[in-house]
């Protein structure tokens, strides 16, 4: 199937701990080029990232998103530091012993003083992330290549518009070339005619003269190549895969075969058509670029 450059696509997975989000999106590019940014905790699985998005990804410059969302009732617990607590109050009971002092400790005093009771973060399993992550990234990238083959769908469908409308144009230029010719030995004879008006006018120099200007404003090779570089490119299309370079180099043949054709017309109306057929050629470069 076809597909564009351009998509995006969100993936989630989480469990009693922790939830991963990954959002992806792409526009067109020449290469692959990957930007992977991720909170510093999850860099070391960047290879991960980077491994999963290639098994959906050729081409285009594609932005990742990662974030994680840790649950404080499962990663956070509180830890009571017994050891401190007794010297704590041995160190209250020796002030005591002392300075004659009333013994006034209390639990909520000792709790507040420093290192009796700390918070812990649990240790995340590296296994239960990296299978978070990985779950997230592919839900993420499937929807990705969804929003890009249905945005590659409307871009065949459009290209092969386009591509009907310049194969009318080439046939044009094709029934027009034998007018041209024809149009050119009636001025030429008319034009010697009255040059020489009773004499006798030499019909051979007057053919040579057309079978010159023939051969020279001749496009036959040109539009013959033009038919086929159009066909082929249609043949990609309904194929689909990553064909992207491929009808971008087809597209560039098609172009160099339209300023040929230009550059041979010695008539305004073929003209006009040829210059119709580059502009149309523009377009289709410019819809190839979006393909992958």
């Amino acid at each position: 199937m076809l597909k564009s450059m351009t998509g995006f696509g969100r993936g989630e997975a989480a469990d009693e701990k922790l939830k991963i989000n990954v959002e992806m999106k792409a526009v067109n590019h020449r290469y692959l080029d990957l930007g992977i940014k991720m909170p510093r905790k999850l860099n070391l699985y960047e290879t991960v990232v980077r491994s999963v998005l290639k098994e959906y990804v050729q081409r285009g410059k594609v932005d990742v998103y990662v974030s994680y969302e840790e649950f404080a009732d499962h990663s956070v617990k509180l830890k009571y530091n017994q050891t401190i607590a007794q010297e704590y109050m041995n160190i209250c009971r020796k002030m005591q012993d002392e300075f004659d002092l009333i013994q006034d400790a209390s639990v909520s005093m000792l709790m507040r003083l420093p290192e009796v009771v700390s918070v812990e973060q649990d240790a995340d399993d590296d296994e239960t992330i990296e299978h978070l992550l990985r779950e997230a990234l592919h839900q993420a990238c499937r929807g990705f290549v969804a929003a890009r083959e249905k945005e590659g769908e409307h871009l065949k469908a459009d290209l092969i518009t386009k591509l009907d409308h310049m194969m009318l144009l080439v046939e044009k230029v094709e029934e027009r070339s034998p007018q041209v010719v024809a149009e050119y030995r009636k001025k030429l004879t008319e034009k010697v005619q009255e040059l020489l008006a009773d004499n006798s006018m030499d019909e051979n120099r007057i053919l040579t003269e057309v079978t010159i200007f023939a051969d020279k404003i001749c496009v036959d090779e040109e539009t013959v190549r033009l038919k086929a570089h159009i066909n082929s490119m249609k043949d990609m299309l309904l194929s689909g895969g990553f064909i992207g370079r491929k009808l971008d180099f087809v597209a560039q043949e098609m172009n160099r075969e339209a300023n040929t054709t230009l550059s041979k017309c010695n008539d305004l109306e073929t003209s006009a058509i040829a210059i119709e057929l580059k502009t149309e050629i523009e377009k289709v470069r410019e819809q190839i670029q979006n393909i992958e």
